[in-house]
């Protein structure tokens, strides 16, 4: 490779990184200030119900049905002479909620996310109870590790925030790259069709030992949606902005099969129900060819 090359790279990979640090999910003091008020009781209670929701989506075996194993996609069997533990990688897993869980169930789990006092508490929670996890601090833009995983998730809303449409794409290309063949991707996400349904512009409420405000407002003719989030306790006031790019379920479709998944499926719950009008979620689920 030529010295000019060399420097090309370093000058734009330079540049991309400087480009992801301006955004505003990278600033490490929002997710410390607002994490009582997103990851409550309520939220963490959550978890078994949604780790059963993505084994059976991505066809393994359910917790409490014996060895953790792989399920074959066509027969619904066990895979014959397979001795391997099924890799899960949690895409964005902040406190590593489901991360935790799948080790449990006895996965081998790995979680990406960017936010280092969320990974330092994960890692510390892994150690307490004995779990061997890989946390790993990246951005989902940058990470791949060619089909390497079973599973890959990207859970509770935090799909949609990257500034450059085009970094959607990456992130779903990069988890496409990186699982094995038969492998499945599974977004969680609010669908653009429950975001019109369920729109108000403003709204307040108590939690954590907060008075929160919010207002919201729809973008780009329902592209986006700009939220607004004011924490009010003890006479201080904390307030940020954020914008959130909305898809229907036919364009996360397309996205996926635009990666190469070579089947996409749509829910409207982890229970599998249809995602029409009474749909509480936007569940997409892709899986790569073998």
């Amino acid at each position: 490779m030529s010295n000019i090359r060399v420097y090309e790279n370093l000058f734009f990979g330079y540049h991309k990184n400087m480009a992801h640090k301006k955004e505003w999910f990278n600033d490490e003091s929002f997710w410390e200030q607002y994490a009582p008020i997103m990851f409550d009781a309520k939220h963490w209670g959550e978890v078994p119900g949604v780790a059963d929701g993505v084994t059976r989506l991505a066809r393994l075996k359910l917790y409490g049905e014996g060895p953790a194993g792989l399920i074959h996609p066509l027969w619904n069997m066990a895979v014959p002479g397979n001795k391997s533990v099924p890799r899960i990688l949690d895409l964005c897993c902040g406190f590593g909620r489901l991360t935790l869980e799948f080790a449990r169930r006895g996965f081998a789990a790995t979680g990406v996310d960017i936010t280092e006092s969320y990974l330092k508490t994960a890692r510390e929670d892994a150690i307490y109870e004995n779990l061997d996890i890989e946390f790993t601090k990246e951005d989902v833009r940058d990470f791949k590790r060619p089909e390497f995983f079973d599973v890959a998730v990207n859970l509770y809303i935090s799909f949609g925030y990257f500034a450059d449409p085009m970094d959607d794409k990456k992130f779903i290309q990069n988890a496409y790259d990186s699982l094995k063949g038969g492998g499945t991707l599974i977004i969680d996400t609010l669908g653009k069709e429950i975001a019109v349904r369920d729109f108000v512009a403003s709204e307040w409420f108590e939690k954590a030992g907060f008075f929160v405000l919010t207002e919201y407002e729809a973008l780009d003719s329902w592209g986006s949606l700009k939220n607004r989030w004011i924490l009010i306790k003890d006479g201080k006031q904390i307030e940020r902005t954020f914008t959130q790019r909305l898809y229907s379920a036919a364009e996360l479709r397309a996205l996926l099969f635009e990666a190469g998944f070579s089947q996409v499926e749509i829910y409207g719950d982890w229970n599998e129900s249809p995602y029409d009008h009474r749909a509480e979620r936007l569940i997409v689920v892709g899986r790569k060819k073998f």
